[in-house]
């Protein structure tokens, strides 16, 4: 893995190490921790992209159900080093380290085995290292679960430990009886027994203490109890003395033993804990990223940055822990625009639009998720050079505006296309016209090495140049003349006035001295300066009567549809109307033509031409509804037809797309089958109604949906969720 040779003045002029410790802070392990503060951009694009999307899956993971397990564990360097030397042996908390990290990161294997299609990249990292059943077996064959050796571990301690329970046995048996007689003498104190390193012992009252055989082991402090070992006892206390001595000796040749046997494990075992402090390094930085909101940007091959909705990660974090809304920034770099120059008032966010710009930058070829918005674009650069802040060295005796020379002078050397530079107060600190000539000067041979950057300035010479160059452009921070509050909005395109007067008659400057302090100096720069603060004051003017145009022509586009819709129901209820009428005229005239025949009828009693008047007023209706039907049926044909013949025409196309979809399922990998149980939530494939299994019988779940349960083949439910 190799570093890029950005500068580390550059990363502390950002505050990246900031940013490390309050990712390090979210770590579980030391290693992890160790890892995160030592983190710095990559040299080479490809593994800073990986880091970045290994990230993203671990980000995922956190909202949805894989999740990926616990990775916590404890450093095994010391474990590792004894391994490394002959005839070191590893104690039982080593070995206990050892299967720990063993059984962590084989949990991690398996998941990622499993779930390699939703976890790709960190798959990938897993499929590196191999197990090896043979190291937990060789551990669980001396240690049970608790971390303890076998009584089994060895014949020989197997026999020691069964000699060692019957000498406690006898030594146990021989107390009780020696408690016995010193019971019925009234030798003992209520306490009756107490126990003295690890020694049972009466509690013979001190009068009676020389009645009593056996060593005495100690006292009360008040002296009224003497704690005696009975005599009966010593002897079985000495064998079993003897006995732990030879369990240790037995217990070191079996701890040395198995040292030897796991000493060929030792690179694997590094490697897994590498592994899991990567593992720790990931986890950590999706964490960092879900507090803020944090993505992976575009990353572009050409040299551009587009930052859209970009927030300064500290200052995020500390406003959303305060409650208070963080402004962000859009700014734009690419080929025709390489050179940004912001301009506008101090305290107006200058220096906090620089500082993102260049954290975000850096941030991101460290492999981290950063907050902006998804469509943000981001490239590499070989280089960042930062100058921002007081640079001043007493023990170099360095001024401020020497240092800044200095960093210039660097600054010449290094710049190339490939070079992203962050000035901020460019040419301060020595005579405004010299040194804003000098800066001028410097502004120019970085725009003609083709190197891309951002400075901030109060220089007018800088803002013109800055007009004048082709791939250069101005920007300012917007500015409230009437508050004299800033905005911390940043606009492109035109330069922004300091509004030095203004925000100093704010603070209280007597409004004659300010006047004075106008008569000192050019009248030029004066009216220069008013008419950019004026055009600022109009551009905010504009902007806000824009707002409020687009407002009232979206409320009017709103209306327009609202009147379109109604229109549109109001003509269709036109024609409803218009047909009702129309039935209801047919029925009327019908009903005449029948009140006629009868009328007719009832006159001459005719039934021959009763009838034959029906049948003519039926055979005249049916022959209408013939017309209207033919008519209809010849609509329907027409449409058929040319249905028909668009189906026709897409049938090719969509024979291909379905033979590439097959193509496509043939070769993607099969998603691992999920085993369902009772209790889990599924529906039917294709399906969307959700139920839970009540029971699984052979090859079919009993599937309750609430309302009702039905039976249905396993193959034919697709898992949805477990039980919580």
């Amino acid at each position: 893995m190799a570093w890029s040779k950005i500068q580390l003045k550059t990363i502390e002029d950002l505050e990246f190490p900031t940013v490390l410790q309050q990712v390090a802070d979210r770590c579980h392990t030391d290693k992890g921790r160790e890892r995160i503060l030592s983190l710095l951009p990559f040299v080479d694009k490809t593994e800073a992209i990986v880091a970045m999307t290994q990230t993203a899956e671990y980000l995922d993971s956190f909202s949805n159900n894989n999740k990926i397990p616990n990775h916590g564990f404890e450093s095994i360097d010391r474990e590792v080093q004894i391994l490394g030397i002959e005839q070191m042996i590893l104690d039982a908390a080593g070995f206990h380290r050892i299967a720990q990290l063993y059984e962590t990161w084989h949990h991690h294997h398996i998941f990622f085995k499993k779930m390699g299609n939703y976890f790709p990249l960190l798959a990938q990292l897993s499929a590196t290292n191999l197990p090896c059943p043979e190291l937990p077996q060789q551990i669980q064959s001396v240690f049970d679960r608790f971390g303890e050796i076998k009584d089994d571990a060895s014949p020989g301690l197997r026999m020691i430990r069964l000699e060692m329970g019957l000498c406690r046995d006898k030594r146990n048996k021989s107390f009780s009886q020696a408690m016995s007689s010193a019971v019925a003498q009234d030798f003992l104190d209520d306490i009756r027994e107490s126990v003295v390193d690890n020694r049972r012992v009466l509690a013979v009252k001190a009068m009676h203490r020389r009645k009593v055989k056996g060593s005495a082991l100690g006292m009360s402090k008040t002296g009224s109890i003497v704690f005696i070992e009975p005599e009966s006892c010593m002897i079985h206390s000495r064998a079993l003395s003897m006995l732990e001595i030879d369990e240790q000796e037995e217990v070191q040749r079996i701890l040395a033993q198995l040292t030897e046997r796991i000493r060929r494990f030792t690179p694997d075992l590094e490697r897994y804990q590498s592994f899991l402090a990567h593992m720790d390094m990931v986890c950590a930085k999706a964490r960092y990223a879900q507090l803020m909101d944090g993505i992976m940007p575009q990353i572009s091959d050409r040299q551009e940055i587009h930052l859209k909705k970009a927030y300064h990660p500290l200052l995020y974090l500390a406003n959303k822990k305060n409650n208070t809304p963080t402004h962000p920034q859009d700014i734009h770099l690419h080929d025709q625009n390489r050179i940004v120059v912001i301009s506008g008032p101090n305290a107006g966010g200058k220096s906090i639009t620089l500082k993102t710009i260049g954290l975000l930058q850096i941030m991101m070829q460290s492999g981290c998720l950063i907050p902006v918005h998804p469509a943000t674009t981001l490239c590499f650069f070989d280089k960042i050079l930062s100058d921002i802040g007081d640079n001043q060295s007493i023990e170099n005796h360095l001024s401020t505006y020497s240092s800044r020379l200095k960093n210039m002078n660097e600054f010449l050397k290094k710049c190339n296309e490939r070079t992203l530079f962050l000035i901020d107060e460019f040419g301060t600190g020595s005579d405004p016209e010299l040194g804003g000539a000098l800066a001028e000067t410097f502004l120019e041979e970085f725009y003609d090495k083709g190197s891309y950057g951002v400075i901030t300035t109060h220089y007018t010479n800088l803002k013109i140049l800055a007009d004048e160059l082709p791939f250069a452009s101005n920007a300012n921070m917007l500015f409230d003349a009437q508050s004299l509050s800033p905005t911390y909005q940043l606009v492109l395109g035109e330069a922004g006035s300091s509004f030095t007067f203004e925000v100093a008659q704010k603070n209280g400057i007597p409004f004659g001295l300010i006047n004075r302090a106008k008569k000192k100096i050019e009248k030029g720069k004066v009216r220069f300066d008013a008419t950019i603060a004026k055009l600022q004051q109009e551009r905010s003017q504009v902007r806000a009567q824009d707002s409020l145009l687009k407002d009232q022509s979206n409320k009017a586009a709103l209306e327009a549809n609202r009147l379109t819709e109604l229109n549109a129901k109001i003509k269709d209820k036109l024609v409803k109307y218009q047909q009702l009428y129309d039935a209801n005229q047919r029925v009327l005239t019908l009903g005449q033509k029948v009140e006629q025949l009868a009328l007719q009828y009832f006159k001459d009693t005719k039934k021959r031409s009763l009838v034959s008047g029906l049948l003519q007023l039926v055979e005249s209706e049916n022959a209408k509804r013939k017309k209207q039907t033919a008519v209809v049926e010849k609509k329907e044909k027409q449409v058929l037809q040319e249905v028909q013949q668009e189906v026709i025409a897409q049938l090719p196309q969509v024979r291909a797309e379905k033979k590439k979809k097959q193509a496509l399922a043939a070769q993607s990998p099969e998603i691992p089958k999920v085993t369902l149980m009772v209790g889990d939530r599924v529906r039917m494939i294709d399906g969307k109604a959700i139920g839970s299994i009540d029971a699984v019988e052979k090859n079919k779940a009993t599937v309750n949906y609430g309302v009702f349960t039905t039976k249905v083949n396993l193959d034919q439910l697709e898992f949805v969720s477990r039980k919580k």
